[in-house]
C-alpha cells in the first residue's frame, strides 16, 4: 500500500491516495444525502490517521466547498434550495467564521487545540443527535397512537419555530421555497452561530444548521437539506480561504478527497428523492452518534477503535443510502410500469 502514499507538503506527512479517495466517496454520499459537509467525518478521519487538528480542518473546509458545489447544483433542480434564505445567512456565517478562526488559532498557540476541540465535538455532537432521535421516536409514537385510534396523526409542527416566526422584528421576509415567513434576523443569527461552530469545529455548520433551519426555521426537511448545502458551499469557500492564508490547508489532500466526493455527492443527492424526511432524520441521528462515539474514543486514546469506527460507519452509512437509492429507482420503475404512484421509502 506504501506505493499509494503521496507526500502532502503542507500537513508534513505521507498520506494514501486510495484512504482520501474513500474519506471522498464516502461524505459525499453522506453530504449530498444530509445536506451537509459531512466534516463530522472528514475532520476527525483526518485527524485520526495522522493530520494535526488545525489542518484537518483547513483541508476539509477545502475539500468541503467544492463538492457542496455538485450536491447544491443537483438539488437545485429539484426545488429544495431557498436561495434567499441561504443569502441571508450569509452575513453572519462569514463574521461567525472569522471569529472562530481566529478562535481556533489562538488555542493552537496555547498548545490546547487537540483535545479541547475533541471535547467540543463530543458536546455538541450528542446534544444534537440526541434532539433528533427525540424528534423521530416523537414522531413514531404519535403514528401508533394514531393508528390505534384509527384517527390521522395529529400534525405537530416545530413548535418552537412557529413561536420564532411570530416574532415581529423588522424587516420581516418571505421565503418562497420554504414557504415561511420569519424576521430576517433569525437566519442571520443561525448563520452566526454555525459560523462560528464551522470554524472551531471544522464542519461546513450543517450538522448544527440542517436541525436548525427544521427546528428554529420550520423549513421542509428536503429544503433544509438543499438550502444546507448552499450554505456549506459558502462557508467551505470562505473558510479555506482563511485557513488558507493562515498556511493551514493542504490543497494536494482536498483535491484527492473532492475526486472522490464528485462521484459520491451526485448519488447521495439524488436518494433523497425516494426517502421520507422522518427517514433521513433517524440515518441522521444515527450517523451523528457514530461520529460522536468515534471522537470520544480518540480522546480516550483508543486510537485503532476510533479509525475503524469512523471508517466502518461511513461506508456503512453510505451503503445504506445507496442501497435506498437502487430500491428507489426499481421501485419507480416499476410504478410507471404498472401505472401506479409511489416509490418513496419511509
Amino acid at each position: 500500500m506504501d506505493a499509494f502514499n503521496v507526500l502532502l507538503p503542507v500537513a508534513g506527512i505521507e498520506f494514501n491516495v486510495l484512504l482520501l479517495l474513500l474519506i471522498g466517496f464516502t461524505v459525499g454520499v453522506c453530504g449530498g444525502f444530509f445536506g451537509i459537509g459531512g466534516a463530522w467525518i472528514v475532520t476527525p478521519a483526518l485527524n485520526i490517521f495522522g493530520f494535526p487538528m488545525p489542518y484537518a480542518i483547513g483541508t476539509d473546509l477545502a475539500h468541503m466547498g467544492g463538492k457542496s458545489i455538485v450536491s447544491t447544483i443537483r438539488h437545485g433542480k429539484f426545488g429544495n434550495v431557498d436561495v434567499r434564505l441561504a443569502v441571508s445567512m450569509i452575513i453572519g456565517t462569514t463574521v461567525g467564521m472569522e471569529g472562530g478562526a481566529q478562535l481556533v488559532l489562538k488555542l493552537e498557540s496555547m498548545g490546547l487545540a487537540e483535545s479541547l476541540i475533541r471535547k467540543l465535538y463530543i458536546g455538541f455532537l450528542a446534544l444534537i443527535g440526541s434532539y433528533v432521535l427525540y424528534d423521530y421516536l416523537s414522531h413514531v409514537s404519535r403514528q401508533k397512537k394514531a393508528a390505534k385510534s384509527g384517527d390521522k396523526a395529529a400534525v405537530v409542527g416545530p413548535t418552537v419555530a412557529q413561536k420564532l416566526q411570530r416574532l415581529r422584528i423588522p424587516p420581516m421576509i418571505h421565503f418562497k421555497a420554504s414557504n415561511i415567513t420569519c424576521s430576517l434576523w433569525l437566519p442571520v443569527f443561525i448563520g452566526l452561530l454555525t459560523g462560528v461552530v464551522a470554524a472551531v469545529l471544522g464542519v461546513g455548520g450543517g450538522f448544527i444548521r440542517m436541525p436548525a433551519l427544521i427546528y428554529l426555521v420550520g423549513c421542509p426537511t428536503a429544503v433544509a437539506v438543499g438550502t444546507d448545502l448552499f450554505e456549506v458551499m459558502i462557508t467551505g469557500a470562505y473558510g479555506s480561504f482563511t485557513y488558507g492564508i493562515k498556511g493551514r490547508v493542504d490543497l494536494i489532500a482536498a483535491a484527492w478527497m473532492l475526486l472522490g466526493a464528485a462521484v459520491g455527492a451526485q448519488m447521495g443527492t439524488i436518494a433523497i428523492k425516494y426517502v421520507r424526511g422522518y427517514s433521513i432524520r433517524l440515518l441522521f441521528a444515527v450517523t451523528i452518534f457514530v461520529a460522536c462515539a468515534s471522537v470520544l474514543l480518540k480522546q480516550l486514546e483508543f486510537q485503532i477503535a476510533s479509525s475503524v469506527l469512523i471508517l466502518a460507519a461511513g461506508i456503512g452509512i453510505s451503503a445504506i443510502i445507496l442501497l435506498w437509492l437502487i430500491r428507489g429507482i426499481v421501485q419507480e420503475r416499476a410504478s410507471r410500469r404498472a401505472a401506479t404512484g409511489g416509490g418513496a421509502i419511509g
